[in-house]
């Protein structure tokens, strides 16, 4: 049984579509992603968002968050100079971790806190004005009918001296 889908009519018919076909199909073709760490991603207004990441056992400076265009990556590696006390039972997870989330076009990272083992990472949709929707008003009929001519340019003496002739035969060829 096939489990992945064909989408080359649909490249073939559409332009600018192809990061959204190649992100469909790396994600169908994705093994079971890791799920450490756990992470919610919220919705806070119409355009701003929250992802939320546990990362208990680790301090701020060993988490490194980097913004890309459309791509955020959170990692985590903890310090090698832990004690090495005697623990009967370790669960708290020591190991390193990276976590990318695809940004949709327009989406700026803004800050990051870390408050009681929880990394929360403000997220806002920012769309240029170039891109909003705008009314574009209507002329009255003042407006209408009125023609945009080209200004009339005067020949210099030099194209009319001498051109006479000329000029003639131009107007009994039309």
């Amino acid at each position: 049984m096939r489990n992945a889908f064909d989408f080359t009519p649909y490249r073939r018919s559409t332009v600018g579509f192809d990061r959204l076909f190649d992100l469909l199909e790396t994600g169908m073709r994705a093994d079971a992603p890791d799920p450490y760490p756990p992470f919610d991603i919220e919705m806070d207004g119409e355009d701003s968002y929250r992802i939320t990441l546990a990362v208990a056992g680790f301090r701020p400076e060993e988490i490194e968050i980097v913004a890309q265009q459309n791509l955020l990556s959170i990692s985590g590696k903890r310090s090698e100079n832990e004690d090495t006390g005697r623990y009967l039972h370790r669960g708290i997870a020591a190991r390193a971790f990276e976590r990318r989330f695809q940004l949709a076009d327009y989406i700026e990272v803004g800050e990051a806190r870390f408050d009681h083992g929880l990394l929360s990472i403000d997220l806002k949709r920012v769309v240029p004005e170039a891109m909003k929707p705008r009314k574009i008003a209507i002329a009255g009929p003042s407006g209408a009918g009125r023609r945009i001519e080209a200004p009339q340019r005067e020949a210099p003496e030099s194209e009319t001296q001498g051109n006479e002739p000329a000029k003639d035969r131009l107007h009994e060829a039309a």
